[in-house]
């Protein structure tokens, strides 16, 4: 048995399979005809491994309540400690429904109504919708863009500064960053670490993009030091690697007893137990042999992220990419064409008709930036930019 998913050139229909993405653009306000690459799942079919698997699940015929064995802590630690020189004991691994749905159950255990949650925006949009929507006070520590980098950078001096006059309990970390896919130097991190540890600020890590670096090296937040293991809730996924995201299953990893079973008492009330078989099936399948599918995958990638780049400076003036170190989400700087947020979105629309992610929902900080989704054949690629060139070219 050999992996056979390793075409990712040609164009499969998504359109009828009740996709979020492509189904339901007239549904929310936009054109029929419109392009979607705004949310963050992949144009690519699985692993063939991941598939058999789930064939298996079907053929078997019943789908009654669920619970991973052994052998998916198994996997999902061999995963891990291979790729990132990190380990956990069985009791410290979480399965949640979802990344998001953990960060929320993070925020409600770990702080009470009114207390401060701090971000660093521009960032992924339900980070901020998550802590409004529990009665938390956001604060944001803003990423400043260096223009002569050509990237973000972290202002340590507000982000401290923000602590203490807000009295921060809880810091939501992006490692690697979405949108600005900044993939955390160690220093950094044992820098915005060593800040936490100071003002007894527990951290949730977001690292489901992770395996999608393509600069340096991700560093796992609670590795760097023991005591930031002591203060962190660690969250990943397979879904976002895999595109496995409908099917639904986090790995949470939390080594502090304490912040764990405050956690998982906040996850049972939410009455929320037994998870998707199939998602756990198809995490051990793809842990354990979706190597290549992976590895070819992530070259693609690579590949279209360096397309948008090499167009975007060619043939489009007044917008620049910013530099490209981690996820397959592109983060676009529009700023130089003078238009409004409503005009510069009007026209990727309506003129470009293109289905993007606005910055402005990351934040005041994102406004003038798209983000692009390049998880796609390079011909769908193609296609958005030349639509782009007609528009602002």
């Amino acid at each position: 048995m050999s992996e056979r998913n390793l075409d990712f050139d040609t164009i499969i229909e998504r359109r009828n399979t009740m996709s979020l993405k492509y189904d339901y653009a007239e549904r929310l306000g936009f054109p029929a005809d419109i392009l979607p690459l705004w949310i963050a799942d992949m144009d690519f079919k699985t692993s063939s491994y991941v598939q058999d698997a789930l064939k298996e699940v079907v053929e078997h015929g019943i789908f009654g309540y669920s619970e991973a064995l052994s052998d998916y802590y198994v996997a999902v630690r061999e995963y891990f400690q291979k790729k990132y020189n990190y380990d956990f004991e069985e009791r410290e691994l979480i399965k949640t429904p979802g990344v998001v749905f953990a960060i929320a159950v993070a925020v409600r255990s770990l702080t009470n109504e009114g207390d401060a949650v701090m971000i660093q925006s521009p960032v992924y949009y339900p980070f901020s919708a998550t802590i409004e929507h529990n009665g938390r006070k956001v604060v944001d520590s803003t990423l400043i863009y260096d223009e002569k980098e050509n990237r973000y950078v972290i202002d340590f001096k507000d982000f401290e500064q923000k602590i203490v006059d807000n009295d921060v309990r809880l810091f939501l970390l992006c490692n690697p960053h979405n949108p600005v896919s900044r993939v955390w130097r160690k220093e950094e991190l044992l820098k915005l670490g060593d800040i936490c540890l100071r003002h007894n600020v527990l951290v949730v890590s977001d690292e489901i993009h992770a395996d999608f670096t393509f600069v340096g090296k991700h560093h796992v937040f609670a590795s760097l030091r023991p005591e930031f293991e002591d203060i962190t809730v660690t969250c990943t996924s397979p879904s976002k690697t895999f595109n496995l995201a409908g099917l639904q299953l986090a790995n949470i990893i939390i080594k502090n007893p304490t912040i764990r079973r405050a956690f998982v008492h906040e996850y049972r009330v939410s009455g929320y137990s037994e998870l998707n078989v199939m998602g756990y099936v198809s995490t051990v399948a793809a842990y354990r042999n979706g190597g290549e599918w992976y590895d070819a995958m992530h070259e693609y990638i690579r590949k279209n992220a360096e397309y948008v780049k090499e167009f975007v400076d060619a043939n489009l003036p007044k917008i620049r990419m910013i530099n490209h170190e981690a996820t397959y989400l592109v983060w676009l700087d529009f700023r130089k064409t003078g238009l409004s947020v409503d005009e510069l979105d009007n026209k990727i629309i309506y003129q470009s008709r293109l289905w993007l992610d606005s910055g402005k929902i990351f934040g005041k900080s994102g406004e003038g930036f798209q983000r692009i989704n390049v998880a796609c054949p390079r011909k769908i690629l193609e296609e958005a930019m030349k639509r782009l060139k007609e528009v602002f070219g």
